[in-house]
């Protein structure tokens, strides 16, 4: 984009003014460099955003932000209930609470290098993974209800995993509020054998290490160090997610008619927070969010059975978990004054900073944990939020590196063998379902994690902690 029509802030924050029907202004996240490398369509997307009623503050765009349904991929948006605010299904996405939760082992690099191939092997056998993936779980209609409600508590509740786990989970393990009866029989259907189910596109399985500490302080209070050997699981709530997302399309057109909305674009309907279609929505958002909870934590399950078939000695303690793709009730200042708002993070993760009481008590004094996920030939990291970024971006960072093309892009530039042998060669060892799946996520088909990474911590969202390398990786 061109910048000169940005007002810049600082460095690493600009603003695009309000114009025409825009409520506020948009507010562009990122070093000189990612925002000139900007698409278009993002900048419209983050217009449009800004015109919808009850939005506080600024239309967000993360330094990941790249074009999506409705709002950008990157996307954040506060809307306050008194003040007309309205809920959109383009401001959380198809897949709800996807989000990443990252294990401890209990174990270095040295001492997993000569289990590693035979645990990749392991883990690739026992957690589901691929299109249409189907777990060992089934589920009936009264069970699918419970892990609506339940989320990862009725995990544990069901012996995958143990009642400690929940502490280091967003919401302990479960938002309250989620309705069963406002989910289609056929999303029920389609959830009833994927709970334990990575899935497919970006969704991941990775064995880490800790290639860097930023804050040994910070870092200590998390438990790791370098050369800790890390998990980490990406995915959410699956095909129930998408179906809600599906459903509900039409449900907010209407609603958009209704209630006489300005739609700028149709991706964008909407329903006023307090109508009987807003309030619908947002319980079975929640339930969604309870989905994808439940199954995190059913492959924590697998996972520790993995590393105990191979290496009995490991013991898997979660770090934390964190979500990505929701709308989320919150208390937030603006201004001089608290409000109960309700945050869209489209592709964009909670970073909330210290002292907020969702966070789990170890954690406090130094800030939620923000997990940022790279590519498979990368890198990813490990943030905290701050109070800077709690009042830049209501407590909001980015979620990964973002694409630099589009998969059907990716797929004709790269072959899926071709570059699983390229990695294999770089020591990282890849297991996939699908070649043309791991085609579509080549590492260059992404932008800079490193270059957003830095934006975020330049820009006072998140403190870097430590970057983290894959050793070994388990894809769709």
């Amino acid at each position: 984009m061109d910048i000169k029509l940005l007002n810049k802030i600082s460095d690493y924050i600009w603003e695009i003014p309000p114009e025409g029907e825009m409520r506020v202004p948009g507010r562009i996240f990122g070093c000189e460099a990612i925002v000139e490398e900007l698409d278009d369509n993002v900048v419209t997307q983050i217009k449009n955003v800004a015109c919808l009623p009850g939005i506080q503050e600024a239309s967000i765009a993360m330094p990941d932000a790249h074009w999506g349904y409705g709002f950008p991929i990157g996307g954040v948006g506060a809307f306050d209930p008194e003040e007309g605010g309205v809920i959109s299904m383009g401001g959380v996405g198809f897949d709800i609470s996807c989000g990443v939760r990252t294990m401890r082992t209990g174990m270095t690099r040295e001492e997993i290098t000569p289990y590693i191939q035979k645990l990749v092997d392991r883990l690739f056998a026992i957690v589901p993974a691929g299109v249409g993936s189907e777990g060992k779980i089934r589920l009936n209609q009264k069970q699918i209800d419970d892990v609506l409600t339940g989320g990862a508590k009725w995990a544990v509740s069901n012996g995958y995993g143990y009642k400690e786990d929940l502490r280091y989970i967003e919401e302990e393990g479960v938002v309250g509020g989620a309705d069963p009866a406002q989910v289609s029989e056929t999303a029920k259907k389609r959830q009833f054998k994927e709970i334990g189910t990575l899935g497919s596109g970006n969704h991941y399985l990775e064995i880490q290490y800790v290639a860097e500490i930023y804050d040994e302080s910070v870092a200590q209070v998390l438990g790791i160090k370098r050369d800790d050997i890390l998990v980490s699981v990406h995915c959410g709530s699956r095909a129930l997610g998408h179906q809600i997302g599906t459903d509900y399309l039409k449900t907010l057109a209407e609603a958009s008619r209704k209630y006489n909305i300005p739609i700028h674009d149709r991706e964008l309907v909407c329903a006023p927070i307090d109508s009987p279609e807003g309030r619908r929505y947002f319980s079975a958002v929640y339930a969604g969010i309870n989905c994808a909870l439940a199954n995190r934590q059913v492959i924590s399950h697998l996972v520790r059975e993995g590393f105990s078939d191979v290496i009995p000695k490991a013991r898997i303690s979660i770090l934390y978990d964190v979500s990505h793709n929701t709308c989320k009730v919150e208390e937030h200042m603006v201004g001089k004054k608290v409000k109960r708002l309700f945050i869209h993070r489209k592709g964009s993760t909670r970073a909330f900073g210290p002292g907020r009481k969702e966070i789990p008590e170890e954690y406090r004094t130094v800030g939620q944990p923000v997990l940022i996920g790279g590519t498979m030939g990368t890198c990813s990291y490990i943030l905290t939020g701050t109070e800077t970024g709690m009042k830049l971006s209501f407590g909001s960072a980015c979620h990964g590196a973002g694409r630099a093309m589009s998969r059907t892009q990716a797929k004709k530039k790269w072959r899926g063998d071709e570059l699983l042998k390229g990695l294999a060669s770089q020591g990282i060892i890849v297991r996939t379902h699908s070649y043309s799946g791991a085609a579509e996520e080549a590492p260059g088909a992404y932008k800079d994690v490193t270059a957003v990474v830095d934006s975020t911590h330049n820009a006072g969202l998140a403190k870097k902690v430590a970057m983290v390398k894959p050793l070994a990786c388990v894809k769709g």
